[in-house]
Formats: C-alpha cells, sequence, structure tokens
C-alpha cells in the first residue's frame, strides 16, 4: 500500500527570520562588549523610571498600605476631583506657572547671551578665568544658597538691608515678603545655574566653521553682524531643543529650594505644587491624594512638551522628534 505524501502547501516549513534581524543579532554578537557597558544603565533606567510607574495606580485607589497597590479600593478619579475642586487649586497653579513662566522668560536668554559674550573674548586665559568663575556657582548645593540668602538679606544683619539704611531706607524683610519671593528665587537661580547652562551654548558655537567668521570679516562685517548672522543662526537648534525641555518642565519647580525659601509670612506667593505635595503626601499621609496631583501635574508637562515640540517641527525648526 503507497502513502500519499501531503501537499507540498501543507508541508511544514521552517520560520524564517527577517534578515534585519539576523543582521542585528550578528550585530549584537561582535559588540558584546557594548551591550554589557550598557546594561547597567538600562538596569538603573528600567528600576528606577520605569518600574516605579506601577506605583501610580495608587491615584486611583484610596490606598492603604496594609492591603498594597492591587488591594486597596478603586475609586476613580475622585481624587483628581478633589484636588481640581479645591480653593487651593487655582493659587497653587497660578504660583507654580508664574515662577516658572517668569524663570523661563528671564533666565532662559542669559546663559545665551553670556556665551556669546564669553565667545568674542580674545585673551584665552581671561575667557577660561570668565568660565571659571561663571560656572562655579552651580557646585555650589541648594542649601549652601538658600542660606546665603537669608544672611544677605536678613532685616538686621544683611549687608542689602545695610545698604538700604545706609542710604536713608527702612529695612526690609525679604524672606517674609510674598511679592520679594519670586525675585529672590529666579534671581539666584539664575546666578547659580546661568554659569552652567552657558557651557552647552558655547560647545555649540566652537562647533560653527570658523571659515565664516573669516568670509564675513573678509566683507567687513562688524563683529555684531557676525554674532547676528553667524553665532546666533548656528546655535539656534540647541537653543529650540533646549527651550523645549524646559518648556516640558514648566510646571516642575525646584521643590528643595522652595521649601528652604518658604516660610508661613510668604506662603501666598511661595506654595506651589510640588510642596503641596511634600505636605499631603508626607506630612498628612494622604498617599493617593498627593499621587494623583503629582499625576496631574506630569500629565500636564507631557502636553506642553508634545504641544511645543509639534509647533517647532511645524516651524521648521530642530524638535526632539
Amino acid at each position: 500500500m503507497t502513502t500519499k505524501s501531503p501537499p507540498r502547501s501543507a508541508q511544514t516549513r521552517p520560520v524564517r527570520r527577517p534578515a534585519g534581524f539576523r543582521q542585528t543579532l550578528r550585530r549584537a554578537r561582535r559588540s558584546w562588549q557594548l551591550y554589557v557597558l550598557l546594561a547597567p544603565a538600562l538596569l538603573s533606567v528600567l528600576v528606577f523610571k520605569y518600574w516605579p510607574m506601577y506605583g501610580a495606580q495608587i491615584a486611583f485607589r484610596n490606598y492603604n498600605p496594609a492591603d498594597g497597590f492591587s488591594g486597596s479600593p478603586w475609586v476613580g478619579l475622585e481624587h483628581f476631583e478633589r484636588f481640581i475642586s479645591s480653593f487651593q487649586f487655582e493659587r497653587l497653579l497660578a504660583n507654580t506657572l508664574t515662577v516658572n513662566a517668569l524663570g523661563l522668560l528671564i533666565a532662559f536668554p542669559v546663559p545665551i547671551i553670556l556665551a556669546l559674550i564669553v565667545n568674542q573674548l580674545q585673551s584665552d586665559r581671561f575667557k577660561k578665568f570668565t568660565q571659571t568663575v561663571l560656572y562655579s556657582p552651580s557646585f555650589i548645593s541648594v542649601v549652601v544658597v538658600v542660606g546665603m540668602i537669608h544672611l544677605l538679606f536678613s532685616p538686621q544683619s544683611g549687608i542689602v538691608n545695610n545698604a538700604i539704611v545706609a542710604l536713608g531706607g527702612d529695612p526690609i524683610f525679604f524672606m517674609g515678603s510674598p511679592d520679594w519671593f519670586r525675585p529672590l528665587y529666579i534671581g539666584s537661580d539664575i546666578w547659580q545655574n546661568a554659569g552652567f547652562s552657558m557651557i552647552v551654548y558655547l560647545a555649540a558655537l566652537t562647533a560653527i566653521d570658523p571659515s565664516l567668521h573669516e568670509a564675513a570679516r573678509v566683507d567687513g562685517a562688524d563683529r555684531w553682524q557676525r554674532i547676528r548672522h553667524i553665532d546666533i543662526p548656528g546655535i539656534l537648534p540647541v537653543v529650540t531643543i533646549l527651550f523645549i525641555l524646559a518648556i516640558g518642565n514648566l510646571f516642575n519647580l525646584g521643590f528643595e529650594k522652595v521649601l528652604l525659601m518658604q516660610t508661613d509670612l510668604n506662603l501666598p506667593t511661595s506654595e506651589v505644587i510640588q510642596t503641596y505635595v511634600y505636605k499631603a503626601g508626607l506630612q498628612q499621609a494622604q498617599f493617593s491624594y498627593s499621587a494623583a496631583i503629582g499625576l496631574f501635574n506630569s500629565l500636564i508637562n507631557l502636553v506642553l512638551l508634545l504641544t511645543f515640540n509639534r509647533i517647532a517641527r511645524r516651524a521648521g525648526q530642530s524638535s526632539l522628534w
């Protein structure tokens, strides 16, 4: 008795992987040392960035540490509605947006201007000295900076109030005045971080082809014209990327510095979303409520980041993707 073989179409065929996958696998085998070096960084990102997202579900639950994440009762958007309908919502949102927006408008151009000025210095020794002086404050911790602010602006022994009294004025309690919180915060932030951001723009300026400046000199362009038509367009892609990232962090304020500068007298302007989350979550043990506020804040930042990145891409400028 003869047996017929099954049709060719019915025979099992070996599964062939795409050629691109095989090439990627071969490259990975040839460069396995690089992947080993990359593994700790990827592991840290997974552990400290992606795994904590599992705990974000407590924003939708009435979290109880005894019941755990999955055992706590589900309440949906109750905590979000509670925060939005609270009497502090408008004040927290206005304070956070005002400080960050003013800081972005005032502080963002300062490193660009400093980089353009330092780049025009002729003496290399003086240029290095200037970079060091401007960059040094970034190494000072936030606690020390706030301590310096308290000492300089103290109503009894502060050098600023001593100068005001010497000129015939009355001493001002800067740290207890709601009107002075924002100028002190933004001004100290510029002093501390402008030099660090300046290094990024200086690196972008060094990547500009020197022949462009030489050709401009031959054509009779002065220093301001070379800055306007060569330097600024040359660093514009970097400026655009950093501006988009800054917009994406518009509602992320420096929590430590605000908390250290905060007093009972300047709360009307110094109470922001981050400090409110700290007080509600850790001091009052409202874990789900504070998690909902933090998630709400992150969603706003995400929407702003996506919006301005799309605007930059449509305008023909550099974008994140």
